[in-house]
């Protein structure tokens, strides 16, 4: 099992300077927290290198950016996108003149999902064809890296890859009863886990979440190799999430959203980590606290564990600065309602009795239970009507402070990090704003 190290003290600068190149492996989409780290690498000088996961035909064949949507992609990356597709996950691939996965889904109906079954041999065979597909870009995209970057230059190889649903209708349907159904419509994770879309959910998460950070990093050995002799570091990062600690009660205390069932490939990318630094790899998981993002809007909830990063800005980053956050948010709430009524709200609820009997760091993930579920969505409905306007947001400020603050913290860590695994849980990032190196990020 990981140890729980949650990051303690702010990193040291980094030795990245100009010249040196940040990779970012997988593509923007709008905001989240690749950009903290794609701003952060702006703001030191160096070097932004993008790639795409390229787009579908509507025959499912998979082809590079056009040019236009390329300029439209290095326009929002800011740098230059290097157009080979790295799409991850198996969903769209045939073997053997066989139906996809997601062609043999079509059909399917969401209350039929523990019964839905999959020709015999599809899911391994086209794992594996994903797999290779995967695997073979890299190998392009390492000569083109080759070919580009001086082999003097020190270079951080960004995993931003995640996800891994696969593309069929079915799943929406019933994703939304189990992270956002109550009453008749509540569906518990772990019997849809326990069936054939669960599995195949399971196959699909840890390919892309997962194995896409081992083939990172054995496919681009020939990159860390030439830099041998040189002094110039390659070193890895990818996106975790296993719980965040936040202000409790009025303590630092681990907490976790639930249900996540995308936290078992979560902990395969740290296992995949650890594998790596003890090759004598530098290579680090960040497990990054919960924000709110287009992504992350199927999680209803998953928003209520950052409320509390409010008080630990004023425990950890004092009053001028947590007074000008909390202003901003203030202003945000309908008249009558206050920033501490709303801590208040999500104090009750994240040190819930209900809460404390499911979220354990030992068994983590945890599957929801009906009077969770319930109680998370009543508290997050109430905490989103305190708003004025449901589009402008508070979570929407905490998470732009969150996405810069971790893009800073893991850019610098990942220079010599103290561990394959880290979390950056809303003190170290308190601490980052009240320090010269992170004060304007407020």
């Amino acid at each position: 099992m990981t140890e729980y190290r949650p990051l303690q003290h702010l990193p040291e600068p980094s030795g990245y300077k100009a010249g040196d190149v940040l990779l970012l492996v997988g593509e923007l989409f709008g905001r989240g927290y690749a950009n903290g780290l794609v701003d952060e690498a702006k703001r030191i000088g160096m070097t932004v290198i993008g790639t795409t996961v390229g787009r579908r035909e509507n025959d499912g064949t998979l082809r590079p950016l056009t040019p236009e949507e390329l300029t439209d992609a290095e326009a929002l990356l800011g740098g230059r996108i290097i157009n080979i597709p790295l799409e991850a996950g198996f969903d769209m691939e045939c073997v053997d003149e066989a139906p996809s996965i997601a062609e043999q889904l079509k059909k399917a109906r969401p209350d039929d999902f523990a019964a839905i079954s999959f020709i015999d041999g599809t899911v391994e065979k086209a794992s594996a064809a994903g797999s290779a597909r995967f695997r073979s870009h890299l190998a392009q995209l390492e000569a083109e890296l080759i070919d580009c970057i001086p082999a003097k230059a020190n270079i951080l190889l960004a995993h931003s890859m995640a996800g891994g649903i696969p593309r069929a209708r079915v799943f929406m349907p019933i994703l939304n009863r189990i992270f956002k159904g109550t009453g008749e419509r509540y569906l518990s994770s772990e019997a849809f886990w326990n069936s054939p879309l669960g599995h195949l959910c399971d196959v699909s998460f840890n390919e892309v979440t997962a194995d896409t950070f081992r083939y990172l990093i054995e496919g681009t050995a020939a990159l860390r190799g030439r830099n041998t002799g040189t002094g110039a570091r390659v070193c890895y990062t990818a996106y975790g999430y296993h719980g965040t600690g936040v202000l409790i009660g009025g303590e630092y205390r681990w907490q976790s959203y639930t249900p996540y069932v995308q936290g078992f490939a979560k902990k395969r990318l740290e296992d995949i980590a650890a594998e790596a630094t003890a090759q004598g790899i530098p290579a680090t998981v960040f497990n990054c606290p919960e924000i709110q993002t287009n992504s992350s809007a199927l999680f209803l909830g998953v928003e209520i564990s950052l409320y509390p990063l409010l008080t630990a800005l004023r425990h950890e980053s004092g009053e001028q600065i947590a007074a000008a956050v909390e202003t901003r948010c203030q202003a945000l709430l309908k008249d009558g309602e206050t920033v501490a009524g709303m801590l208040k709200l999500a104090d009750n609820y994240l040190s819930s009795p209900v809460l404390a009997q499911i979220v354990d760091f030992t068994t983590w993930p945890q599957h929801n239970s009906r009077e969770q579920a319930e109680l998370m969505l009543a508290a997050s409905a109430e905490l989103m009507a305190m708003h004025a306007d449901q589009k402008q947001l508070v979570c929407a400020e905490l998470s732009r402070i969150v996405f810069l603050a971790t893009g800073r913290l893991i850019l610098h860590s990942s220079w010599n990090p103290p561990s394959s695994t880290l979390w950056l849980n809303h003190d170290i990032i308190g601490r980052l704003l009240a320090d010269a190196r992170g004060s304007e990020i407020v």
